[in-house]
């Protein structure tokens, strides 16, 4: 593969094969001061190949005997340092912080201030982004946190004997109170701008299956409930606060008869034989929301190009990016209609965006009404991007991480009625008084080891195996990326363990 220099000395690319000889290099990069873990740094142990270190400065790769002379550790902030295979052996390693240079360091034609930069960085976006097919060979791991922060359904009155308190509290206790869901995936993204198409290698799913089997079975329990207590022709009279519906039972029971159940029955079994709406589909969709975010696409919340005039700059100085030089500017909201502050690294000789760094300054979202809350409280990330053979930059790492609240705290009562049955027409009553409160949060790292130019025909004849699966894990098996070079998993995923009864 013909890459440039400057691409070189960035890209990290993983090794396809490993020979008996091979042997795998572990170890974690600190601050020489704080002695913290320094997240995202890359660490290049040949010309083309080299990892990123997670979020707590670990990292690992594979690598033949006796082909490693020194490896060499670059990080924003920190200066270039090396290492040699001996001292690859101690189970930390330092780099010293390192200021940022300030004017006078690099010499100009014309020194540019900073609106000029941005304007310029602009001006080039559609020089620099690189929209033609390209391969990929990526690392992407997404984490689902959820963290019940109260489930009470405030049981009042129920004229259903099973519909009791004590169905109410067993639901609420069935909830977990925190969740978490890992997936990992490793594989060749073939993207031709903005279109998709995903080659799944292997794929690892972290989680706790007895979680959603007691969801199923309490959805099969309130169901035989409803279906046991409730009279054909009669009408759910359904209200919650101000708000009523009305719902004809029929058209509900007409659903649950055995030829939908046998329906629903040969759906399920059909997408466990094959999943065509499972891993690659999921895949794909993932690239295509986690895509979509990049600071220049036309509908990212990152809305720093589309709203420009509404952010302050400052240039900080400059630093390096592998060979090339860079413009460090800071932005942040001049006034609330922004949302985000961060830093940009602008290459001075095409003004190429090489790597930016946000986080959001207020809720992106915040809506409440009548006991429903929703908030998006958090979205940050960095992105950093490489040079293409052909001149243009496309996306090499991203990190990103989204958190949101959702509460209601309303009441709901259900009552049936039916006009066919003698005496009243209020059949049976559930009354509730529901406050629900959680926060999620979701995480996506993302490493692309290399990529490759290939023709639209190349694109357009590769067909996705939608038959591959990932393999489900209850517990960590750090054994399953023995022989791929990967992003190590944090203390988290090291420690997930779902125990199968």
């Amino acid at each position: 593969m013909s890459i440039s220099k400057s691409f070189f000395s960035t890209c990290i690319v993983v090794l396809l094969g490993v020979p008996l000889t091979a042997q795998t290099i572990s170890s974690r990069l600190v601050d020489a001061k704080t002695q913290k873990g320094i997240p995202y740094a890359t660490v290049q142990y040949g010309e083309q190949l080299g990892v990123i270190t997670n979020e707590e400065g670990r990292f690992s790769f594979v690598l033949e005997e006796a082909t490693l002379d020194s490896i060499y550790i670059t990080s924003m902030g920190y200066g270039k340092k090396g290492f040699t295979l001996e001292q690859l052996q101690d189970t930390l390693l330092q780099l010293d912080p390192k200021a940022i240079e300030l004017s006078g360091v690099y010499v100009f034609d014309k020194e540019l201030e900073v609106d000029d930069i941005i304007e310029k960085m602009i001006e080039n976006i559609p020089n620099n982004v690189n929209k033609t097919p390209v391969k990929q060979r990526f690392f992407l791991r997404k984490a689902e946190l959820a963290n019940m922060e109260k489930v009470d359904f405030g049981f009042e009155k129920s004229s259903i004997k099973e519909l009791n308190k004590e169905l109410m509290d067993s639901i609420s206790r069935s909830i977990p109170k925190n969740a978490s869901h890992y997936t990992e995936s490793f594989g060749d993204l073939y993207k031709n701008n903005t279109d998709y198409k995903v080659d799944i290698i292997k794929a690892a799913d972290l989680y706790d299956k007895r979680e959603v089997g007691s969801f199923e079975d309490l959805a099969e329990h309130m169901e035989d409930i409803f279906v046991q207590n409730v009279k054909p022709g009669s009408y759910l009279k359904i209200k919650s606060g101000i708000f009523s519906e009305k719902i004809q039972v029929d058209s509900i029971l007409d659903t649950m008869d055995d030829e939908r159940i046998d329906q629903m029955k040969k759906v399920k079994a059909q997408m466990e034989k094959d999943s065509v709406s499972g891993l690659v589909d999921s895949q794909r969709w993932q690239f295509k929301e986690l895509l979509g975010q990049l600071y220049f696409q036309e509908d990212t919340k990152l809305d720093l190009v589309d709203k420009i005039r509404r952010y302050d700059f400052k240039l900080s100085g400059y630093a390096e990016m592998g060979d090339a030089g860079v413009y460090v500017v800071d932005f942040w909201p001049k006034r609330s209609s922004a949302d985000f502050k961060g830093r940009l690294f602008i290459n001075i000789e095409d003004f190429a965006v090489m790597r930016m760094d946000f986080t959001n300054t207020q809720r992106l979202r915040n809506f409440r009404l009548l006991g429903i809350t929703y908030r998006e409280n958090v979205y940050k990330g960095t992105m950093r991007f490489a040079k293409l053979p052909n001149g243009r930059y496309d996306l090499q790492f991203m990190e990103l991480a989204d958190g949101k609240y959702f509460g209601v705290d309303r009441p709901l009562k259900v009552v049936e009625k039916n006009k066919h049955v003698k005496g009243r027409r209020k059949q049976n009553e559930l009354k509730l008084n529901i406050d629900f409160r959680m926060n999620i949060t979701s995480k996506w790292e993302l490493v692309v080891f290399n990529q490759d130019e290939i023709a639209q025909n190349d694109f357009n004849n590769f067909t996705e195996d939608k038959t591959v699966r990932a393999t489900y894990m209850p517990r960590y098996n750090p054994e399953f990326w023995e022989g791929y070079t990967i992003m190590e998993p944090n203390q988290a995923i090291r420690g997930f363990t779902a125990e199968e009864e």
